[in-house]
């Protein structure tokens, strides 16, 4: 495990994540490399992780203050 985590939103597509242990609601570890990508549209059958249907869905990131 890195001893910096980093989180970068992508335009129009998941989040990617290094760094980090990823944990479940009951606190149960989630097996996942050192570096993946998280669902952000919310139609992946690979919840939590990105499976790349942003794309078909044509999932557009909200504005950025």
């Amino acid at each position: 495990m890195s001893d910096e985590a980093v989180i970068t939103v992508r335009a129009d597509g998941p989040y990617l994540v290094k760094g980090v242990k990823l944990v479940n609601h009951e606190g149960k570890e989630i097996p996942a490399p050192e570096s993946f990508a998280l669902c952000r549209c919310g139609q992946s059958s690979n919840k939590p992780f990105c499976d790349g249907t942003h794309r078909k869905v044509g999932f557009q990131h909200a504005v950025h203050l």
